[in-house]
């Protein structure tokens, strides 16, 4: 099983460790509901190391990225980050991922755990015609994310920039006790945060540093359970889960990141798919507290109209939540049935997200 550089400071803290797609990751430290309140509260500390980088270099790299994902690359600047989905010929999503434009002709791919050989065998195939040069860069990289209210105030305390200059989905390349940084206002949990790119080699004294600077506020180290509670809080999709390569961004309502102006493989597809839609991911209020898990089938007037993609206990809310695909028709407010293994339980149709946390997307 893979290990992230920093394995042995996560078995040092007494974490519950777990094979995630083949890595063996922390599932919590102490209890998932004590991490998702110190991320809600203050900041939680998240080792993503697991997650790919590819990095891409050439005269060519925005055309080649345009041409690679459904969003927009050519027209965000240096120094932003872009959420898209990249697609297959058939409108398919094979990931969803985060792009760093470093400069015109240099960009960093940020993948999930589960898809890096899939996702660098994509990209390999299809440089021909493109002056680029393309590299899994994933060992040698390090991800660690600082999510919480409290975030900016710990983080700036060992900053030499201002943390205010650094917008969300942008991101600055500086230094911390002389090691190299990438810092961007991203992260995966519906709180402000900083999510922190630096050599693996590096990976355990920036990782022994945020830590600190988390225990100095309340907060603590925190694993992949409250990390899957806070996305689903916030009603972030996650990929294997809510969205595969059977699925298009219109069905997962990510039509915000497709843009028809460019050329990008898959545009034939998803154009003639954009009208045909007929289901989407809706947000559901379980009765009880038992927690519902993927292809759970939904009934509407006891019939069978959908099945739970994600599901979970919300501590945040105290109450079950889930993602399900229901027919497009059905709206907020709308009465449905989860079907358990031995019984059903009473869903209802909310408004997305669950919950709304400090993101600050006006910096």
């Amino acid at each position: 099983m893979k290990k992230t550089p920093l394995y042995e400071k996560h078995v040092d803290l007494g974490a519950k460790m777990v094979d995630f797609a083949g890595w063996s990751m922390p599932l919590y430290y102490t209890s998932i509901f004590e991490e998702v309140k110190a991320v809600r509260e203050a900041v939680g500390v998240f080792d993503v190391s697991h997650m790919g980088e590819i990095l891409i270099e050439g005269v060519d790299t925005e055309a080649f990225v345009d041409f690679l994902v459904t969003n927009d690359f050519s027209n965000i600047p240096s120094g932003k980050a872009m959420y898209t989905v990249m697609c297959n010929e058939r409108g398919g999503i094979i990931d969803d991922l985060v792009v760093f434009k470093i400069e015109s002709t240099k960009a960093i791919m940020v993948v999930n755990a589960a898809n890096i050989e899939k996702d660098f065998n994509w990209v390999k195939a299809h440089v021909d015609g493109f002056d680029v040069r393309v590299s899994n860069v994933s060992e040698e990289t390090s991800l660690i994310a600082f999510q919480g209210p409290r975030a900016q105030e710990a983080l700036q305390s060992v900053m030499k920039i201002n943390l205010d200059e650094i917008s969300y989905y942008s991101f600055q390349e500086t230094k911390i006790n002389d090691i190299d940084v990438l810092v961007s206002r991203t992260g995966y949990t519906g709180e402000d945060g900083f999510e922190l790119m630096v050599n693996s080699n590096d990976a355990v004294e920036i990782w022994n540093l945020l830590v600190r600077l988390a225990g100095e506020i309340g907060g603590k180290p925190a694993g992949l359970g409250a990390r899957d509670v806070c996305r689903l809080e916030a009603a972030y999709l996650l990929y294997g889960q809510d969205m595969d390569e059977n699925t298009n961004p219109f069905e997962v309502g990510l039509s915000w990141v497709v843009k028809m102006n460019k050329n990008f493989i898959g545009k034939e597809a998803l154009l003639e798919a954009k009208n045909r839609v007929t289901r989407k991911i809706a947000a559901l209020v379980l009765s009880g507290r038992r927690i519902a898990r993927k292809g759970y089938k939904v009934l509407k007037d006891g019939m069978n109209v959908g099945e739970v993609t994600s599901g979970n206990f919300s501590p945040t809310l105290n109450k079950s939540i889930a993602l399900a695909f229901v027919p497009k028709t059905l709206k907020v407010g709308d009465l449905l049935e989860v079907v358990f293994p031995n019984d059903s339980v009473k869903a209802e149709i909310v408004k997305k997200p669950f919950y709304k946390g400090s993101v600050r997307r006006e910096v």
